[in-house]
């Protein structure tokens, strides 16, 4: 009996539940089928206190989402500086380095010679690879008052009453710049090498300022770290690496995955990266998945810290993403929208 009427009671209690849940529904559902919003006011306020932080989590959300694409693209940052506006792009980039040279030279005197290297990168708005480049430039800052062997074939310059001589490594190929460079060419060849049908070239290593001729004709966006100091071994490692460029044994193949180990040809990154090791790997797939641009230098700089400093050949802390400074093209005087995917940048047009 007693079982009898708590089952009763049970089966009252869930008709009168699923009668308030049908008046609920009836409220919010019209003739046609279509739902509505009902007049209680109660039923309002708490769809209301429903609705309004569901809301704001998809107004949040979208807008954050909207923020990562434009930070990405490189569109949404800090005004770039346009105060060197009309100064060539060459001439901005060499007063930087030795504007910050001279400061960790300091003004007493220099009594023994001193030794930078300056890593640079360029790269178009789609990071396209056979518009990206990697490079590097080293440089010796002469003790001052003393007038040593210089080395022959090495751009030479004076400032603030010190005298240096400087090179690039920027290995690319004989007609960089007039005739576009084949990265991948083949169905398959950025994942099997062997697939990968463009040619080994003739290389040729490229001075500074034809370099960044290239990249101002593709109006490209180059940024520079540095420049480091480092010690006078590290200097003659990359002194050893341009004769070895310079020589003509070495030719060039930006995919050089099955080129570079028997010394037949290299891309720009293997160029430069890790002067003690004539061939390191480059990340994902040996040769690196879009590691080219900014991304290769950035990866050049990862050996660097840990191969190079470990051994005491690198005498400055690198911090890879706030050390990176940037030059970006733009057509007018204070243009926006331009492709910035640096922290800090000066803007460009010759």
């Amino acid at each position: 009996m007693a079982r009898n009427l708590t089952e009763m009671n049970r089966i009252n209690n869930t008709d009168g539940r699923t009668a308030s849940r049908a008046r609920l529904t009836n409220g919010l559902v019209n003739n046609d089928g279509k739902w509505l919003l009902p007049s209680s006011r109660g039923v309002q306020r708490r769809i209301s206190r429903r609705v309004k932080p569901l809301a704001s989590w998809i107004v949040y959300y979208a807008l954050l989402f909207s923020l990562c694409v434009s930070v990405g693209a490189g569109l949404l940052k800090a005004d770039v500086d346009f105060s060197n506006y009309d100064t060539p792009l060459f001439q901005q980039m060499v007063n930087r380095i030795k504007d910050k040279g001279a400061a960790r030279l300091g003004e007493g005197v220099n009594t023994q010679d001193r030794y930078f290297i300056v890593p640079f990168a360029f790269q178009d708005r789609w990071i396209k690879p056979q518009l990206s480049h990697s490079f590097i430039s080293v440089i010796r800052v002469l003790a001052d008052g003393k007038q040593p062997s210089l080395t022959p074939g090495f751009r030479r310059g004076r400032y603030k009453n010190r005298n240096f001589e400087a090179f690039t490594i920027s290995w690319v190929p004989h007609d960089f710049g007039t005739n576009p460079v084949c990265v991948f060419d083949g169905f398959g060849s950025r994942i099997f090498p062997k697939w990968n049908k463009c040619p080994i070239v003739v290389g040729r290593n490229f001075r500074l300022d034809e370099t960044l001729k290239v990249a101002m004709n593709d109006k490209s966006s180059v940024g520079m770290w540095g420049p480091y100091e480092i010690r006078k071994e590290a200097f003659d490692l990359g002194v050893k690496r341009k004769l070895l460029l310079d020589g003509g044994t070495i030719k060039y193949k930006a995919d050089d995955r099955l080129t570079r180990k028997d010394r037949v040809a290299i891309n720009c990154f293997h160029a430069m990266a890790n002067l003690e090791e004539l061939y390191p790997n480059g990340g994902f797939l040996g040769t690196g998945f879009r590691m080219w641009g900014i991304n290769g230098t950035a990866r050049v700089l990862i050996e660097y810290t840990k191969a190079v400093r470990d051994k005491g050949l690198l005498l400055e802390p690198v911090d890879i993403k706030k050390d990176l400074y940037g030059f970006v093209y733009a057509p007018e005087r204070n243009s926006r929208r331009l492709y910035d995917p640096f922290p800090n940048a000066s803007a460009y047009y010759q």
